[in-house]
């Protein structure tokens, strides 16, 4: 019935099945005679109930009697290549589950400390805090200045872990931690480092948000075995970085996912610094500039002992500040005159706003190919912090002429406002920040003010609008950062400082933690303190237009000179429209005048270089540089 050399080929045959089954087929009787050869046919198949129903249809097509139909032996045969081709799948997975499981244990085990080649995927729940050794901190309290109250009231930390046995035998207990708050870039962190370095213990560094992880349980375990190691560690300091983002209250979140485990994770920070065990010689310290919204459970006494300002410096800490950052810097002058001037010029900047100056006005000197750093290269980078790089930005000529109006009318409105803060600079010269123009003041460091001193504040800011109106008669979009100051300058006297009579003797103070639609009073105080607000400014706004009418063509001569140099001073301005008819500040006034010497003496001394000998006039030298 078969050939040979004959292959069946019908609809059974497997592609996927690694199963080779051997048919053998005997003669038609179905008896097996020795002296008649048997003809064996190998072949594969599907299925075998398939296979054999075919062969019972093809004997019916044939003739064969039912009784003589051919028998059919199956026989299972495997190779090594199937068996080995039928596990390949298997050990292809369990190759990348290992692979994945070593990748996670150099990222994850790495980080914790941990080791081995399972070490990331077991040990998820290892801390990822930096451990530094006391040899290792090199940072003390002569690194950190300008926060001198703060330094007084930490450095009693410093003799708790030296010499813990002279408040023990009193009695005394050690404190738990201390939270440094303030502003940003004011050096808390730097402060806690300062701690560690003169007390010579380790100091383990962690960041509040590598606490919380998409894994539940994983915070908790982190904390627990952060100060684990603390206490094997001891005496030592735990600094907590940007505690908020696990110390926020409780209870806000609505209870729904990660704020589960957000609070789980506080919930045994509180744990730990409660005290049920000993961890004598552990000090926690945090930082945060947000502690309005941390639990009350965790800013009590007996975790934190301790809640230390930072705030930002004033002109004597800003002195301390240079004298710091500059030590490394070749300077012009002598770094104790720099330092004075420039605590001056740099009202409000913490420390990070300090150093970053420092370094840029470097990064100036060094582009000028100078050899030492003067103080207009410190001139040029606050420029480029406050306002950015100067931009080839391409204006018209009336846009260039309503710009010097707008800045012209922000600083003889000024110049005659005896509240102000005095004129430094003012420029028109686009900026890389969007500004097309800005005047530069120097504000006097009050801690109060009075309503008529902020008034004039907001007279002043008006005063942009104002020339626009008086010289063009409309305004432009330019006035939009000046709109927001004066917006937040009078609600403020009236929702925060009780300055308004109608109001009466009420402060209704924002809330950065409130809803929306939560507040303090009603639709018709609402409604008050709108209607007031804007009586305020509009009185404000007239009284600015009465005065730049007034003072109209010093308005235009400090115009007409902007746009012919694009960049004037304090001494311009004097020259323009007079002296100033209020007294000014002593350090203002001294800043100006110093200015003056040295613009005095750069004009001389260049006078002197280019002075031709014999009365002969020197030949033109065209100097010309690619970058």
């Amino acid at each position: 019935m078969f050939d040979d050399s004959t292959q069946m080929q019908d609809g059974f045959s497997s592609t996927s099945s690694n199963d080779e089954f051997s048919t053998r087929l005997n003669n038609n009787n179905g008896t097996s005679q020795s002296n008649q050869p048997q003809i064996a046919y190998r072949f594969a198949i599907g299925s075998v109930d398939a296979f054999e129903k075919k062969l019972e249809e093809a004997q019916k097509v044939v003739g064969i009697d039912p009784y003589h139909e051919i028998p059919v032996q199956y026989t299972n045969e495997t190779t090594t290549r199937s068996e080995i081709l039928s596990v390949l799948p298997s050990l292809f997975l369990m190759a990348a589950a290992l692979y994945f499981m070593r990748f996670a244990a150099g990222s994850m085990g790495g980080a914790s400390g941990g080791g081995g080649p399972m070490g990331g995927m077991f040990q998820v729940g290892k801390s990822t805090h930096k451990k530094i050794k006391p040899e290792d901190v090199k940072v003390n309290f002569s690194n950190v200045a300008g926060c001198d109250e703060a330094k007084k009231e930490i450095v009693e930390f410093v003799d708790f872990l030296q010499s813990p046995e002279q408040f023990t035998k009193l009695g005394a207990k050690l404190p738990s931690g201390a939270l440094l708050c303030g502003p940003p870039g004011t050096g808390k962190t730097l402060l806690a480092k300062a701690v560690a370095g003169e007390a010579g213990v380790p100091f383990f560094s962690i960041s509040g948000s590598d606490f919380i992880e998409m894994f539940v349980g994983v915070g908790p375990s982190r904390v627990r075995d952060l100060f684990k190691e603390a206490r094997a560690n001891s005496p030592c300091i735990v600094f907590i970085d940007e505690i908020d983002a696990v110390g926020r209250q409780r209870g806000r979140g609505g209870g729904a996912g990660g704020n589960d485990e957000r609070e789980n994770t506080l919930n045994q920070l509180l744990v730990e610094m409660d005290g049920f065990d000993s961890k004598t010689g552990v000090v926690v310290l945090a930082g945060t500039n947000r502690v309005d919204i941390l639990d009350q459970a965790l800013t009590r006494p007996g975790r934190f002992d301790r809640q230390i300002t930072i705030d930002k410096p004033d002109v004597r800490g800003r002195r301390d500040i240079f004298k710091v950052h500059l030590e490394g810097i070749t300077l012009e002058d002598s770094i104790d005159a720099v330092a004075g001037r420039l605590a001056g010029l740099t009202p409000g900047f913490a420390g990070a706003d300090i150093a970053n100056i420092c370094n840029e006005s470097a990064i100036v000197a060094a582009r000028r190919k100078a050899d030492t750093v003067s103080m207009d290269d410190f001139e040029k980078a606050t420029d480029r912090i406050i306002g950015g790089l100067e931009s080839n930005k391409i204006m018209s000529k009336e846009e260039r002429s309503i710009v010097a109006h707008h800045e012209a009318g922000h600083a003889v409105a000024g110049w005659f406002l005896e509240h102000a803060d005095p004129l430094l600079k003012v420029t028109i010269i686009p900026r890389t920040s969007g500004a097309l123009g800005f005047a530069q003041y120097l504000p006097k460091e009050v801690s109060l003010r009075t309503q008529d001193e902020i008034m004039d504040i907001v007279c002043m800011a008006l005063a942009g609008r104002a020339a626009e109106e008086i010289f063009f008669g409309g305004v432009t979009t330019g006035a939009s950062d000046d709109l927001r100051r004066v917006t937040d300058l009078v609600y403020s006297t009236i929702q925060v400082y009780g300055m308004n009579q109608r109001l009466g003797q009420l402060a209704y103070p924002k809330d950065p933690n409130a809803q929306w639609d939560e507040r303090q009073y009603s639709e018709k105080t609402a409604r008050a303190m709108d209607e007031e607000a804007k009586r305020i400014v509009d009185e404000a706004y007239q009284r600015t237009l009465d005065l730049l009418k007034e003072r109209k063509e010093d308005v235009k001569k400090v115009a007409e000179l902007l746009l012919e140099k694009e960049t004037i001073v304090h001494d311009d301005v004097y020259d323009l429209v007079g002296p100033r008819p209020f007294k000014g500040d002593p350090m203002y006034d001294d800043f100006v005048s110093r200015r003056r010497e040295r613009k005095e003496s750069k004009d001389s001394s260049n006078e002197a270089s280019v002075s031709p000998p014999d009365g002969e006039f020197p030949e033109p030298v065209l100097a010309f540089r690619s970058y």
